[in-house]
C-alpha cells in the first residue's frame, strides 16, 4: 500500500497519495466529476498559474504575504508555467462549483511545491496554505472567469492567423481563375456566367468579416473581473493589491489586460463568450457554406456539375476502384456542426446563470476552447489540403456556358423580356445555343452577337 497523508476539510478527512502535491479539494473533485475523461488543458493550467504568480506578487507589495511566502509561490508557478506538475492537474474540465475545483487544484499544487521549496514536506500548510497564502486577496469567482478568458484570448490568436491564411489562399485561386468563366447557379438552377475569380473572391471577402468578429470578440476577453473576488464588490482584497494585480498580470502575459469598470456586472454575466460563442459559430456556418459549394461544384466527375477540381487526398471507396471523395470539406462541415451545437450550450448556460456568479462557466469554457481549436485546425486543413490546391476543369465550364439557355439573359434589353423568354425556351427545348438562335432568326448580327454575348464581359457590368 502506497503512503499517504491525511488532509482535512469542511466535509471531513481523505487520505491523499503522500507524493501528490494536489491536496483533499482536488480529490474530491475528481471522484465527483468524472465527466469528460479529460483534464484541464495545459494553456489553462499555465494561466492559472500566471495569476497566482501575479497574485502573489501583489499581496507582497500589500504586505498581505511575506516576501519569502511569496517567492516561494512565485517559484512554484514559475515550475507550472514551464510545463512541471500539469499531472497533478486531476480535475475534470466540467464540473460543478463554477469553477472552484479547478481554482483549488491550482491552490493545493503550488502551495505543496511552495512548502517543499521552503524545506518542508507537502501537507504542512502552516508553511504555506492553498487558501491563506496562494488563494490571498482572491475568490474563485475572479480567478477562474480571468483564467479561461485569457485561455480563450490566446487560442484565438493562432485561428485568427488560420483565418487570414485561408483568405489569402482564396485570394490566390480568385487571381489564378480571373479568367475562368462558368455558370452561375441560383436555387441549383442555372444562372447568367461568372468568372470563378469572382467566386472565389467571395469566399476571400466572407473569410475576412468572419475573422473581423472573431477578432471583436476576442478583444472583449481582455477585461477581466480579477480583484472583485466573491461578487465583485473586492471584498478582502487591500486597495494596494487592487492597484497592482491587474497591470501585472498584463505584464507577465503580454496581453492588453484591464479590470472591468462593474465587477459586480462582469463576475454574473457571460455575455463576452456569448458572443464569442456567436463569432465561431458563424463563422462555422460561412466555412461550411463554402464547403457545400466546394462539394457540388466538384461533384462526378461523370455525374456531376465537374466545374472545380478538388486535390485527391485519399481512396473513396472500399468497394468502387478509382472513387475520390471531398474528404477535406465533408471534415470542415463536420466541425461547424459541432460549433452549431456547442453555441447552443453556451448560450443556455449563459442564460442558467443566477443572481450574483453564473455557475456554469466550466461547461461554457470547454464548449469554447474545444470548439475554438477544433475550428483552427479545420481552417488549415482546408487551406493546406484543398483550397491550395483546387482547379477548375475549363473545357467543361465553356461548354456549360456554350450550351446555356440563360444566356438569353443578355438579349432582354435589346428586344424585351418575352422576346429573350422565347429564345431561351427554344435554346432549351432543342438543345441549340443561344447565340445560333438569334443570328439564324436575325435578332442580333454578328458584331452584336460578339458583344451581348460574350460571356467574359457579362460577367464584369460592376468593374466597367
Amino acid at each position: 500500500m502506497k503512503p499517504c497523508r491525511t488532509e482535512h476539510d469542511l466535509v471531513g478527512t481523505m487520505a491523499v497519495p503522500a507524493g501528490a502535491y494536489y491536496g483533499i479539494h482536488s480529490m474530491r473533485a475528481a471522484e465527483n466529476f468524472p465527466i469528460t475523461g479529460r483534464r484541464l488543458p495545459p494553456e489553462l493550467i499555465r494561466v492559472l498559474a500566471q495569476i497566482k504568480k501575479t497574485c502573489a506578487q501583489a499581496n507582497a507589495a500589500a504586505g498581505v504575504l511575506t516576501d519569502e511566502v511569496s517567492r516561494a509561490i512565485c517559484d512554484a508557478c514559475d515550475e507550472i508555467i514551464a510545463g512541471k506538475l500539469h499531472d497533478q492537474f486531476i480535475v475534470d474540465p466540467i464540473q460543478g462549483g463554477a469553477g472552484t475545483s479547478s481554482n483549488m487544484n491550482a491552490n493545493e499544487v503550488i502551495a505543496n511545491r511552495a512548502i517543499e521549496l521552503l524545506g518542508g514536506e507537502k501537507g504542512d500548510y502552516a508553511l504555506v496554505h492553498p487558501n491563506d497564502h496562494v488563494n490571498a486577496s482572491q475568490s474563485t469567482n475572479d480567478v477562474y472567469p480571468t483564467a479561461i478568458r485569457l485561455t480563450l484570448y490566446a487560442a484565438l490568436a493562432p485561428l485568427c492567423d488560420a483565418l487570414d491564411g485561408l483568405s489569402r489562399a482564396f485570394e490566390e485561386r480568385a487571381n489564378a481563375f480571373a479568367d475562368v468563366v462558368t455558370l452561375g447557379r441560383t436555387q441549383l438552377q442555372d444562372a447568367v456566367p461568372m468568372r470563378f475569380g469572382q467566386i472565389f473572391s467571395a469566399y476571400a471577402e466572407v473569410m475576412k468579416r468572419e475573422r473581423g468578429r472573431v477578432l471583436a470578440a476576442r478583444e472583449r476577453l481582455a477585461v477581466v473581473n480579477l480583484g472583485g473576488t466573491a461578487v465583485g464588490t473586492g471584498l478582502n482584497a487591500p486597495a494596494a493589491y487592487l492597484a497592482k494585480v491587474v497591470p501585472a498580470l498584463a505584464a507577465i502575459t503580454g496581453y492588453p489586460l484591464s479590470r472591468s469598470a462593474n465587477c459586480v456586472d462582469a463576475t454574473q454575466n457571460a455575455d463576452d463568450l456569448l458572443a464569442l460563442s456567436a463569432a465561431l459559430k458563424g463563422c462555422g456556418m460561412s466555412l461550411s457554406k463554402i464547403c457545400n459549394d466546394l462539394r457540388l461544384l466538384s461533384s462526378g466527375p461523370s455525374g456531376g456539375f465537374g466545374d472545380l477540381l478538388l486535390p485527391a487526398r485519399q481512396n473513396g471507396s472500399s468497394i468502387m476502384p478509382g472513387k475520390v471523395n471531398p474528404v477535406i470539406p465533408e471534415v470542415v462541415s463536420q466541425i461547424a456542426f459541432r460549433l452549431a451545437g456547442m453555441d447552443i450550450t453556451v448560450t443556455m448556460a449563459a442564460e442558467a446563470g443566477q443572481l450574483s456568479l453564473n455557475a456554469f462557466e466550466p461547461v461554457m469554457f470547454d464548449s469554447l476552447y474545444q470548439g475554438c481549436t477544433e475550428l483552427e485546425r479545420g481552417v488549415r486543413t482546408l487551406t493546406a489540403h484543398c483550397i491550395r490546391g483546387v482547379e477548375v476543369n475549363r473545357d467543361r465550364c465553356r461548354a456549360l456556358v456554350d450550351a446555356c439557355p440563360v444566356m438569353a439573359t443578355a438579349l432582354a434589353p435589346r428586344t424585351g423580356y418575352a422576346e429573350a423568354s422565347r429564345i431561351a425556351a427554344l435554346a432549351q427545348r432543342t438543345g441549340r445555343p443561344v447565340r445560333d438562335i438569334a443570328l439564324e432568326e436575325g435578332v442580333l448580327t454578328v458584331q452584336e452577337a460578339d458583344e451581348l454575348l460574350d460571356p467574359l464581359r457579362m460577367t464584369d457590368a460592376l468593374e466597367k
